[in-house]
């Protein structure tokens, strides 16, 4: 089975009558929730930094045959245009290429993000206090979203576990729940009343402990720009896209897992793991392969988005198609 292409995926008009999709009329109605924000982070391009971290180990940057930066695969990164100009970002519009344009005047100054819950330390950051407070560090992943398509992206941030460590999770802390910015005004998606804003996610905390599991505050070592999640998303590679929740304003420490704002809209689509897993599909098309931006030819999508050897230790024990 192939997949529908990403670009026929959730057309605004499917959105007619929230109440009439909250009955669940059936699938037709939830074909306009194939998506969600699983579009990358970016910046203005520039000479590739001196290192970079690929599957959770710091090592030179590989270049490609072009000269290009190459994940541990050797798949070079996505070009500053593709990175740049396909988004989704629901807040904004459903239309991946018109995302850009209807953030370009979004303010990422000033901006704060509240840590609290069950935390020994709670704190509130500025992005000035964040990005002085911990050493960003350059981290090429692949990112693979639930849609089917793909890319490799050169992002700049450092480890969530040094946030984590810094606020001091009390015992009963059992996830880590994050919130983004709710606000119609300059976000003109939210508008509508087809999602229960603001945009919800979580983890366990053992997953948000990973060193994979990255706050990318740039792209191609510059600060993320407005489509993109800015000025902080989260980026967890071996998870469906969705999982990278943008534009960050609040991050609690729980005991009960967190609803995010994709399982509430559509359960039986949107898990709160999340593992990439080709043996499970989307309940409309198959999960076995992927589209890399910028290619036509399809290639095969990995476990855990191959990134297994550290993560997959996480979910021992669990049968991952009931967690999908």
């Amino acid at each position: 089975m192939i997949p529908i292409k990403s670009s026929e995926i959730t057309p605004e008009s499917v959105y007619h009558d929230r109440r009439k999709f909250m009955k669940g009329v059936g699938l037709a109605a939830l074909g306009g929730l194939a998506v969600a924000a699983c579009a990358p982070a970016v910046a203005q391009p520039t000479a590739a930094p001196a290192a970079a971290t690929t599957g959770g180990t710091i090592a030179p940057a590989a270049p490609a045959a072009s000269g290009a930066m190459t994940d541990e695969l050797g798949d070079p990164v996505n070009t500053f245009e593709e990175i740049t100009n396909f988004n989704n970002f629901y807040e904004f519009t459903t239309d991946k290429e018109k995302v850009a344009g209807m953030a370009t005047d979004f303010p990422t100054r000033p901006w704060t993000v509240e840590i609290g819950g069950l935390v020994n330390n709670p704190a509130i950051f500025s992005i000035e206090d964040i990005l002085s407070r911990f050493d960003q560090e350059e981290r090429i992943y692949r990112l693979r979203c639930v849609e089917g398509w793909s890319m490799v992206i050169p992002w700049l941030g450092f480890q969530l576990s040094t946030l984590l460590e810094l606020v001091e999770p009390k015992s009963n802390a059992k996830y880590v729940r994050f919130e983004t910015l709710l606000d119609p005004e300059v976000m003109p998606g939210q508008r509508s009343n087809w999602f229960d804003w603001p945009y919800v996610e979580g983890l366990r905390i053992d997953e948000a402990m990973n060193p994979l599991a990255l706050i990318a505050t740039g792209l191609y070592g510059k600060d993320l720009l407005p489509q993109n999640g800015a000025p902080l998303r989260l980026v967890t590679p071996w998870k469906y896209g969705f999982k990278s929740i943008k534009s960050i304003v609040k991050i609690d420490l729980v005991e009960e897992q967190p609803t995010s704002l994709w399982m509430a809209a559509a359960p039986r689509e949107y898990g709160f793991y999340a593992n990439v897993n080709p043996e499970v599909q989307h309940p409309r098309w198959s999960q076995r392969t992927e589209r890399r931006i910028g290619e036509t030819k399809r290639r095969e999508t990995l476990p855990f988005n191959g990134y297994g050897d550290e993560v997959a230790y996480l979910y021992e024990g669990m049968n991952l198609a009931a967690y999908y």
